[in-house]
């Protein structure tokens, strides 16, 4: 396995995350956002939410504000296309993008799976990589009853402070998901220690991406 790096310390990386919900860049790419911080990266990032209404923006808003509290610049964006109603939206999501494409142009992307099963996720996958076609694109995953895990080939390794950090900020800013039996720090954890498992982090845990092109220069 080849160990290549995002960006070192004091490098400036462009960071676009992309989310359908309001929990979803936090879950899915949440500890990698806190581990770059940490490591002295200058992040300058455009933070996403396209179903972000009522209580849930707040809670947008806020947790945003908390994980990208030391980064060097951010700025958070929110929708309200329809909850679980993507698909059926799909043109006007897809203008959305293409008029964020104009204003930014990213090192990095992160987003939703392409295999992930819940629809609006898949649909912000479609359109993403359809609307971002010259970006490298980090496809993050996130855990939900349907069982949708699939194989991953790239991975961030995290720090057990980076990885209490992340569910600890989860766990205060959407106090409207902790009804739901998955929503929980053992889901969390267990998730980021068997994908730590996979690809032998020193500190025991990661978050893993599928990435579908990577071309070295």
């Amino acid at each position: 396995m080849r160990k290549i790096s995002l960006a070192a310390a004091g490098d400036r990386l462009s960071v676009l995350c992309l989310g359908a919900h309001s929990d979803d860049i936090e879950i899915g790419a949440g500890g990698t956002i806190l581990s770059l911080l940490a490591e002295g990266v200058l992040l300058d990032v455009h933070w996403c939410v396209l179903s972000a209404g009522n209580e849930r923006a707040t809670e947008a808003r806020h947790s945003a504000d908390a994980f990208l509290s030391a980064a060097a610049s951010y700025s958070v964006e929110l929708a309200s296309f329809q909850d679980s109603y993507f698909p059926a939206q799909s043109r006007e999501i897809k203008s959305w993008l293409l008029g964020l494409r104009e204003k930014i142009d990213p090192d990095v992307i992160f987003t939703h799976s392409r295999e992930d099963a819940h629809q609006d996720h898949k649909e912000i996958n479609k359109l993403t990589t359809n609307v971002f076609r010259n970006h490298l694109i980090l496809e993050y995953e996130i855990p939900k009853w349907d069982g949708d895990f699939s194989e991953r080939n790239t991975y961030m390794p995290l720090s057990e402070a980076a990885l209490d950090r992340k569910v600890a900020l989860l766990l205060q800013h959407f106090g409207s998901q902790r009804s739901k039996d998955w929503f929980d720090a053992e889901t969390f954890r267990g998730l980021a220690r068997l994908r730590g498992m996979e690809c032998r982090a020193p500190g025991r845990f990661a978050e893993a991406f599928t990435v579908r092109k990577l071309m070295f220069a």
